[in-house]
């Protein structure tokens, strides 16, 4: 019912803007990373979870080769024109779906005039695969509504020719493949090595996530980009081994004495670094293999270890969102198996610090509001929580 009532809201939306009823209007659910989001530029694994938070993207065609875009929350209207496609800073949210358009133009596709309309309750700069989901929504809502004769891989390209060649920023294959392919209930784990990704079952009926905006602002430590040279992709290289029995073939070397000699070469910082990404590919391939076997434990005990190492040697959490995990490990502990906890949770979503997940006992979640009312009286900050669960990919709607 809440899907229609939305489904309803953007069809209105895009009647008051443009004075007509959309062509078409597709859902693509946003998406958070579990494990590994940090690791892409080294060929790793990812593990993430499209997850139950719509965007809607709502399109009909204009006689000329104006394209028209409205952002209904944020009742924000932008416009520009086939033949003069650019980036504009100031055009903000609306760049990524220009975008699209100019990876389907590059790709020798030929494009109409169009209005287009992005419904979200979250605004794009909450991070969690929001301007994922309009991209996605908007190449799934194009190629549908002009019967393009385009394929899945070449969709895609024209999403990777928008990133990086119209925005000049990465292209997330992680993200890309949870908008659009994931499953209800499963989450989705992606070979950056390969470009192969599989679907994996999420299947802890028992269990209730929930994602927890901290509000605490946003400092960068420090920048990745000081981590992500060729060199040190070299390095880490040299310290993949084939294994048969793991997902994707090949594990990261663990032997002490092998791993100090080829990073060796490195400062202490960036050699602390670049074991963390070592470590998370073996959480990665943890947590997996944990859900296939339909272990919770397991599964928890690797994503509470990814975040004691994007805390300790990632410089990536913050004190807020510790205070907040650190409590929920005391609700509900397990004393009889310590290494089968019944919760976890881990830092994730845009920037450093200040959003997390966690997994746990339906039961648990009212002592869990409760710390979270504490934090509140402690830090000042009123963070917002969210019950989410996984969802399907980008669909074609009404």
């Amino acid at each position: 019912m809440r899907d229609v009532g939305q489904m309803k809201q953007v069809i209105e939306a895009h009647e008051t803007a443009y004075n007509e009823k959309p062509d078409i209007v597709v859902s693509a659910p946003s998406h958070m990373h579990l494990i590994g989001e940090h690791s892409w530029f080294f060929k790793d694994k990812t593990l993430s979870m499209a997850v139950n938070v719509p965007v809607y993207v709502a399109l009909s065609f204009r006689p000329d080769g104006a394209l028209h875009f409205y952002f209904a929350q944020q009742k924000d209207r932008k416009h520009t024109a086939l033949s003069t496609l650019k980036f504009r800073k100031e055009d903000r949210w609306s760049n990524a779906l220009k975008a699209i358009v100019y990876g389907f133009t590059s790709g020798g596709f030929e494009m109409r005039g169009m209005n287009m309309t992005v419904w979200s309750d979250k605004p794009p700069s909450l991070g969690f695969g929001i301007t994922t989901a309009m991209k996605v929504g908007a190449a799934f809502a194009i190629r549908a509504a002009m019967s393009l004769s385009c394929s899945d891989a070449q969709l895609l390209q024209v999403i990777e020719r928008g990133n990086k060649l119209f925005l000049k920023s990465g292209n997330f294959l992680a993200a890309n493949y949870a908008a659009l392919y994931a499953k209800k209930q499963h989450v989705m784990l992606t070979d950056y090595a390969t470009g192969a990704y599989e679907a994996i079952p999420f299947d802890f009926p028992n269990k209730k996530i929930l994602l927890t905006d901290a509000r605490v602002q946003r400092v960068t430590v420090w920048n990745e980009d000081v981590l992500h040279q060729p060199e040190n992709v070299l390095l880490l290289g040299e310290l993949k081994e084939r294994k048969q029995n793991v997902w994707g073939g090949w594990a990261y070397e663990d032997r002490p004495t092998e791993v100090n000699e080829v990073l060796g070469v490195v400062g202490e910082i960036t050699r602390h670094r670049l074991q963390c990404v070592m470590r998370e590919h073996k959480y990665v391939l943890d947590a997996a293999l944990a859900l296939t076997r339909h272990e919770f434990g397991a599964f928890a005990r690797a994503v509470n270890a990814s975040h004691k190492n994007m805390r300790d040697d990632y410089d990536l959490s913050c004190p807020e969102v510790d205070w907040i995990l650190k409590r929920l490990s005391m609700i509900n502990p397990n004393l009889d198996d310590t290494r089968n906890p019944h919760s976890c949770g881990r830092v994730t979503g845009k920037g450093f610090g200040r959003c997390a997940y966690t997994i746990l006992d339906e039961d648990d979640i009212p002592a869990f509001r409760e710390k979270l009312a504490e934090y509140e009286r402690i830090f000042g900050f009123h963070p917002r929580c969210h019950e989410i669960e996984p969802a399907d990919g980008v669909r074609v709607v009404s």
